[in-house]
């Protein structure tokens, strides 16, 4: 019998983008923010534990800052860029407030009917949930785990596939900054293990009703020190 290709998803973590509301889309001048410094750091000592065979990372600057500090402490582990992975092409969307956004009549249907949504100048989410897809089953392998670095409507979309889901039922999944989603892929089948795992952060994860595009930024406040 075959072995699984195991799969990790993990978001970029908090950036400048999600501190200030923003839509980020492609921009590739959208750092991390001090906030996802850290949890890039706590992130890559999770990774430790994990035994991964190789990295698939998105080409915007947040997302390869996010797998650097793990990338420091396992300089052989091999790293691809991945276009199919990138952010979705929110077109003449980007760069504003979410806050915004959420008032255009176009709004109400990202949340209820995400397949019939094209953004103005952009792509439509099927058409990202496509390349995303193909992206997973290229660089999947066989008793390999591989970890891909990308964005929060991206892994939501992924993670709504695999679990069967049409694509207008992704916005009930949460994706946070730094989170981790587990899969894995069979000649049967996926099962999915876990999704939005953020302990390694030792922060809350999102609360109910935040930002349904782009991810959102996650929960503001930290988890008590014990």
């Amino acid at each position: 019998m075959t072995r699984p290709s195991e799969i990790l998803l993990l978001r970029h973590a908090h950036s400048v983008a999600n501190e200030k509301g923003v839509l980020a889309g492609r921009d590739n001048s959208v750092a991390l923010s001090e906030r996802g410094e850290k949890q890039a750091l706590k992130t890559a000592h999770h990774l430790e534990t994990l035994k991964l065979s190789q990295i698939v990372v998105s080409p915007l600057l947040r997302a390869r800052q996010t797998i650097e500090p793990f990338r420091k402490i396992h300089p052989k582990i091999p790293v691809y860029r991945e276009s199919g992975i990138n952010e979705m092409e929110y077109g003449s969307w980007s760069g504003k407030k979410i806050s915004l956004l959420s008032k255009r009549p176009l709004w109400s249907a990202i949340q209820s009917n995400p397949s019939s949504v094209t953004f103005p100048d952009g792509e439509s989410f099927l058409e990202m949930l496509a390349r995303a897809i193909e992206s997973i089953h290229h660089h999947a392998v066989p008793g390999m785990r591989t970890l891909f670095v990308s964005h929060g409507d991206v892994i939501k979309a992924i993670t709504a596939h695999f679990l069967g889901m049409n694509i207008d039922q992704f916005q009930r999944i949460s994706i946070d900054p730094a989170s981790l989603t587990s899969l894995s892929i069979t000649s049967r089948g996926a099962q999915i293990h876990y999704t939005n795992q953020t302990s390694h952060l030792q922060e809350k994860i999102s609360a109910p009703g935040s930002s349904t595009l782009g991810g959102g930024s996650g929960s503001s406040l930290k988890a008590p020190r014990k």
